[in-house]
């Protein structure tokens, strides 16, 4: 199982529940921009790490096989 956790540095992770070692996963927001999210800053850290997984999961990152490229346009 896996938690997100803000940080006492302000970093948002993302780790294994029962490992309190190096994250998988960390995000720095600049102090302005912690300041403009406040409460927000761990939602929006969380719908970056969904964001990630679901991108993650689909076949959006896999390159294109040639075979369904469309053909190169030549003027």
């Amino acid at each position: 199982m896996f938690e997100i956790t803000q940080l006492t540095n302000g970093d948002v992770v993302l780790r294994d529940a029962d490992d309190e070692g190096e994250p998988l996963v960390r995000i720095s927001f600049s102090h302005e921009v912690r300041g403009m999210l406040g409460d927000d800053l761990v939602g929006v850290a969380e719908a970056m790490i969904d964001a990630a997984t679901d991108f993650l999961g689909s076949d959006a990152h896999e390159a294109p096989d040639e075979a369904d490229a469309p053909p190169p346009v030549i003027h």
